[in-house]
């Protein structure tokens, strides 16, 4: 039976304590820890195994996530520094995943280059804007397969999500990146406003070996041309699930095509969402969730 996982998101504006309580009133199965939420609360001194009490029952479906894997040089090595951080945590948090996504993390700097406003020396990351696709996924891919020796370590997998408005953001460049990488233990996200921003399909997706994903992110969106519009969070995000232009009960039956029952995360970019009660949204939106794949 497939499960359900409280992406922090649907409480935006809570902490990891109040979204783990949240999460359990709600029925969840499980919760997908996020940055900056919890390294906010293990920052301020507190442990990873304080939070097991609080767990007791509800599952950690992953953490994530780690931005901009195609990182270079220096940058590499801090990322996996960054892999190994969130490993360990992963690790005594009994999840069974890490998330990665692609980058640049930050939708406004493609649109800037898309308008021709980034200057040559805007600090800003940039990582793969402008260069060759091929260089591109054997870099990433690189950084990828050390990324999952890394895991392997703390026997855990990764998986990979592609950010619609990123240079690598469709599902067969992931795949290929996951060709070249070859290890046992990556996998991607079906992430569903990522990957129809990005103009891929449920056809896509029902092409997918069902073992390959390991989390399927449900989010709706507004109307914009996929593939071909910067995909700004601000406005093509700004939704309730249910409350936009994606067809969602045809993207989850794709899922379910592939054999995958695995996790089901929602995830929640709205404004106004996060204005509303922090338990209705959870208790709300798991009940959406619901409704789809039951």
């Amino acid at each position: 039976m497939a499960l359900i996982s409280m992406n922090q998101t649907v409480t935006m504006y809570g902490n990891v304590r109040t979204d783990i309580r949240l999460a359990k009133e709600a029925g969840y199965d499980g919760i997908d820890l996020q940055t900056p939420k919890l390294y906010r609360y293990l920052d301020k001194g507190f442990t990873a195994k304080s939070l097991l009490p609080l767990l007791d029952g509800l599952a950690v479906s992953d953490i994530g996530s780690i931005q901009d894997i195609e990182r270079e040089g220096s940058a590499a090595r801090d990322l996996m520094d960054e892999v190994r951080r969130m490993c360990q945590v992963a690790s005594e948090l009994g999840a069974q995943y890490i998330q990665l996504c692609t980058g640049p993390g930050r939708w406004e700097v493609v649109e800037d280059y898309a308008a021709g406003r980034l200057a040559d020396d805007d600090p800003r990351y940039r990582g793969f804007l402008g260069r060759d696709e091929a260089e591109m996924i054997r870099v990433t891919a690189q950084n990828v397969q050390e990324a999952a020796d890394i895991a392997a370590d703390f026997n855990l997998g990764i998986y990979l999500e592609p950010l619609a408005w990123a240079p690598l953001n469709r599902c067969r460049q992931i795949l290929e990146v996951i060709d070249q990488a070859s290890r046992p233990n990556i996998g991607l996200a079906v992430d569903t406003w990522q990957f129809y921003s990005a103009g891929d399909t449920p056809d896509d997706v029902r092409a997918l070996p069902g073992d390959l994903i390991k989390a399927v992110h449900v989010s709706d969106g507004l109307a914009l041309t996929p593939g071909k519009d910067v995909a700004n969070m601000d406005i093509y995000r700004n939704t309730m699930i249910g409350g936009g232009v994606i067809p969602l009960q045809e993207w989850l039956d794709a899922v379910k095509s592939t054999g995958f029952d695995g996790w089901y995360c929602p995830e929640i970019f709205s404004d106004r969402a996060s204005e509303e009660d922090m338990a209705t949204m959870a208790a709300l939106t798991r009940q959406t969730i619901a409704s789809l794949l039951y």
